[in-house]
């Protein structure tokens, strides 16, 4: 006998221990039983997380092209303070208490599979959260850093942070932010999304005169 004879001859001996403990097993009602149930389970479980993605899924918006997303606004607390008040597309406001010279605004992007995306469904996007950044790299590593998260409670089951972890079927996800634009006493920005990512733009003379001064 060859020895590349002898690895079919085990597969085959292999094969028939299978078919004959599948004969003995399906032979139990137990195990119908078993399986049925299993099967609940498993449509269960998945029902359950398909309410959770769905409900993760409810808090972003739809990008439609490059779609405004927010209007920030800036009072001047102090030297390198601001009240940075944001106003999003539904229009709520929050106040965030930001130090240093510059902004950003960060947002979490996500865009659907191609089985979802032929069906027709488009990208979203959901604000993740906003900083304040000095100009200096000195102050930047020695000062106080402000960051806050637009997020009031985590969700169930985070979908984007489960995508970018590489564990759904459903979506891509990835980061959009906006470059760093300066901060300026009575200075307004609008910023608008785009499957790109966030670009911020001024509104106003204060702000216009702040970029011009940057640059």
């Amino acid at each position: 006998m060859s020895f590349s004879f002898a690895p079919l001859l085990i597969m085959v001996i292999g094969l028939v221990l299978v078919l004959i403990g599948a004969w003995i097993l399906l032979r139990q009602k137990w195990l119908w039983q078993w399986l049925k149930g299993t099967a609940g389970l498993l449509l269960v479980a998945g029902a359950i997380y398909l309410v959770l993605v769905a409900v993760s899924l409810y808090s972003y918006h739809e990008l439609n092209a490059e779609s405004p997303v927010a209007t920030i606004s800036f009072r001047a607390t102090d030297n390198q303070a601001y009240i940075a008040t944001v106003t999003g597309r539904d229009g709520r406001t929050r106040d965030f208490r930001l130090a240093g010279d510059q902004w950003q605004l960060d947002a979490r992007i996500i865009k659907w599979k191609t089985p979802f995306a032929l069906l027709g469904l488009k990208p979203a996007y959901q604000l993740d959260r906003i900083q304040g950044r000095y100009f200096a790299l000195e102050d930047e590593r020695s000062r106080e850093r402000t960051v806050y998260s637009f997020h009031d409670a985590p969700p169930l089951l985070d979908v984007w942070r489960q995508a970018r972890e590489g564990w759904s079927f459903l979506v891509d996800a990835r980061y959009g932010s906006a470059a760093y634009l300066p901060m300026a006493d009575g200075a307004i920005f609008e910023v608008t999304v785009a499957p790109t990512g966030l670009v911020g733009r001024p509104l106003n003379g204060s702000a216009q005169q702040a970029v011009s001064g940057w640059q």
